[in-house]
């Protein structure tokens, strides 16, 4: 299936490896150009050296901390000065640090905040008029399983990356009528270096390996490519109609119903 993506113009958080990665490698390989964001410079222009080495796309590498009011306006400036437009974006990045939720003090919620709540709100803040003006968009968020399945030691995550699912339905409504559609996808266990600080934080890394592949009904470790096929979709013409959903991506280990 050809999703449109050709020409169009995409920013990708949290691009120089793992979901981000998968997700920019994605979209450049279906044509898309591609600006990369991330905080460690030297990591992303390796990753964006070898992005454009896979796939010819054109790669527009910029280092910034979505945690930075001043950085997330100006990566959109740079990705539209570049580009002339924006089309896509794709609000991803790490994850708070692990632990009880009594155990952190008040500077520890609000970066988790600042990290997960506002760079979605941030960003999609200065995107939109820029969407808007081209006639429409697509905006896809990145949470997590834990979101929508709560699990002990994830608090921060949990709290914050809710409160993304809440922005982005309340955003998706707003802004349908300018034919720009919002999502969140709520990746399961995916096989990233986030997940190997799971792993080596419990002390017992290959049995909780063994016991979470027990868990997923498809019995396997999701990969970033898992996401990036769907995050191809989701923002593509193709998917335009799909708006204010949140879509777990899990092997069918989520549990619910609804």
């Amino acid at each position: 299936m050809d999703l449109d993506l050709s020409g169009r113009v995409a920013i990708v958080g949290g691009a120089s490896k793992g979901i981000g990665y998968g997700i920019a490698r994605q979209l450049a390989s279906e044509g898309a150009r591609i600006v990369m964001f991330a905080r460690r410079e030297a990591m992303l222009v390796e990753a964006a050296g070898r992005l454009k080495e896979q796939t010819g796309a054109e790669i527009l590498p910029v280092q910034g901390d979505g945690r930075r009011p001043e950085d997330c306006s100006r990566v959109i400036e740079e990705a539209v000065r570049a580009f002339g437009t924006l089309d896509i974006l794709v609000n991803n990045d790490g994850a708070p640090p692990l632990g009880n939720v009594n155990d952190f003090d008040d500077a520890a919620w609000a970066a988790a905040v600042q990290q997960n709540l506002m760079y979605a709100v941030r960003m999609a803040r200065h995107a939109v008029p820029h969407m808007s003006a081209r006639g429409g968009g697509s905006i896809l968020n990145i949470a997590a399983l834990s979101a929508i399945q709560p699990a002990a030691g994830f608090g921060l995550s949990v709290a914050t990356w809710s409160g993304v699912i809440g922005f982005a339905k309340t955003l998706s409504l707003e802004v349908a009528r300018q034919n720009i559609n919002v999502n969140t996808i709520c990746p399961g266990y995916i096989d990233t270096q986030r997940l190997e600080k799971v792993f080596a934080s419990s002390g017992q890394g290959e049995q909780l390996r063994r016991q979470l592949l027990d868990e997923v009904p498809m019995g396997r470790i999701g990969t970033p490519e898992d996401i990036a096929a769907l995050v191809a979709l989701l923002v593509s013409p193709r998917g335009r109609y799909i708006t204010g959903t949140t879509i777990s991506v899990d092997g069918g280990l989520f549990r619910g119903v609804r």
